[in-house]
């Protein structure tokens, strides 16, 4: 390249187009560090845009069932808490049938212990009315329920709650009125108390499961988004280091045209 021929000034030309591009990668490392996001279009890299939304799409979607998870624990908790209200409640119940059934308790004492008995029979059916969560009656023996415990169809934990009123337990025809059928209600009160523990242990083991699936999907919800981040997030420390590199390499560039544009003045000392 000669400097006389000054009607293309090659150099400056290269100086410019040097300077443009670096005002590009500039750009582009300052994009990333007020995004935060090393891949702001599928320009930045058409093969890792790809991974990272579905890496985002499959987060997204276990996050979703997490809160589900967490939901069917709510139904299952407030189910458990009715359930062992009306444990209490029986156990009480067979304490009073025990009293009633021994020969020493007086009619009038076995009176009052069968109207305290018939009392806290009533007193379980309004426990299991009363047990609901937004408006739905949970131990009453209509729950049944489907839940969302993954990303996939099949990821699904389904749960039927048993009815739970005297009726249901058999024990809402006992009698305490005579020494006889206290005696025959402590078998129903027993079987009634196994009944219902058993109902109660179905719960736990529902429980044990959501906890199961609660941890697994905290896990990869964690997995997914480490990956997906390593993919798409910006590394500040490198998109910094880059900003100031590309700024000293600018004022250079910005330099180096000056000095370009001004060389071919050289010639006009060929006039003097």
């Amino acid at each position: 390249m000669s400097l006389s021929r000054i009607s293309a000034n090659i150099q400056a030309m290269k100086s410019l187009n040097s300077f443009e591009q670096i005002n590009k990668r500039l750009g582009m490392h300052q994009e990333r560090l007020s995004t935060g996001r090393r891949i702001n279009s599928t320009g930045d890299d058409p093969a890792g845009y790809q991974l990272s939304k579905k890496l985002e799409g499959r987060r997204r979607g276990l996050s979703v069932a997490l809160d589900n998870v967490r939901n069917a624990g709510n139904v299952l908790s407030v189910a458990e808490g009715g359930y062992q209200n009306i444990m209490d409640i029986i156990q009480i119940a067979k304490e009073k049938t025990l009293q009633a059934a021994d020969g020493l308790t007086g009619t009038d004492e076995r009176n009052a212990l069968n109207d305290q008995v018939q009392a806290l029979l009533s007193e379980i059916d309004d426990i299991v009315a009363e047990t609901t969560l937004n408006g739905t009656n949970l131990i009453d023996g209509s729950y049944t329920a489907s839940f969302q415990t993954g990303e996939t169809a099949s990821d699904q934990l389904s749960v039927a709650l048993q009815d739970s009123d005297s009726a249901a337990l058999g024990i809402n025809a006992i009698s305490l009125a005579s020494q006889a059928s206290a005696s025959a209600a402590i078998a129903t009160i027993t079987t009634a108390i196994t009944t219902l523990a058993q109902r109660t242990q179905d719960v736990g083991e529902y429980m044990l499961r959501l906890d199961a699936k609660e941890r697994t999907l905290g896990v990869a919800i964690s997995n997914t988004e480490s990956i997906r981040s390593t993919i798409e997030d910006a590394d500040f420390a490198k998109e910094q280091m880059e900003v100031l590199k590309l700024q000293i390499i600018q004022q250079t560039s910005i330099a180096s045209l000056a000095q370009a544009n001004s060389s071919p003045q050289v010639i006009l000392s060929l006039f003097g």
